[in-house]
């Protein structure tokens, strides 16, 4: 589990492509000395988990539908990455509870300077997009933002300078792609609902042959 406030922005070293995976080999300024082979570090928003550790690097392996759902299907040696340590019990949840476990990627479609910050927008799928409210929140590229505006398809969050220079995300263009991770709450409310909704219509006595009967439909 993760807060999506980013420890560090480390660089891909190399990248070893395996069987329709990767193995990626990351520089870091993280502090490793607590950090165990099994453990999880989110890379660009996506739980992956430490197979060697060595000096200031360590290599996660990536699976192939974990490149197809994420950006790292594209990852290139010497790319900056976002990077974040799995949270502790008792670290202070700064951002919103991110389990790294990324639903699909959008596409940066426009970005503003309005006073001191920046307003990024991004397109994205139907099934992503069903889960943004604003004010609600969402993983880019593993960072925790507000969504500002949103519709089915768009959203839009403001960057201060403090994410801006600390991030990735700002020095990402316009065209570039993004990990976007929705509200875990929202999903498991969606299926609370969805299920006693289903329980209400299985548990009633009005159906097509009740209506047919009694003249509602022919």
């Amino acid at each position: 589990m993760f807060t999506g406030l980013i420890q560090d922005v480390g660089n891909i070293r190399i990248i070893d492509r395996r069987g329709g995976g990767i193995s990626l080999t990351i520089s870091t300024r993280l502090d490793l000395s607590s950090v165990k082979i099994g453990d999880s570090i989110a890379v660009d928003g996506v739980c992956l988990t430490v197979v060697k550790l060595a000096g200031r690097t360590f290599t996660m392996e990536v699976s192939p539908e974990t490149l197809q759902r994420t950006t790292l299907s594209s990852a290139k040696e010497g790319q900056a990455v976002n990077l974040e340590a799995a949270l502790k019990m008792s670290d202070p949840l700064g951002g919103h509870l991110v389990a790294g476990h990324v639903d699909g990627t959008g596409e940066i479609t426009g970005i503003t300077l309005e006073g001191n910050s920046l307003r990024y927008q991004f397109r994205v799928p139907l099934d992503i997009g069903r889960y943004l409210i604003e004010k609600g929140s969402l993983a880019v590229d593993g960072i925790s933002l507000t969504v500002a505006e949103c519709l089915d398809q768009e959203f839009s969050v403001r960057l201060i300078p403090h994410t801006a220079e600390r991030t990735t995300l700002g020095k990402k263009k316009v065209g570039d792609r993004v990990n976007l991770e929705n509200d875990m709450i929202a999903k498991y409310v969606e299926k609370f609902v969805r299920q006693r909704d289903d329980q209400a219509r299985g548990s009633s006595r009005i159906d097509a042959e009740f209506l047919s009967k009694h003249g509602f439909i022919p």
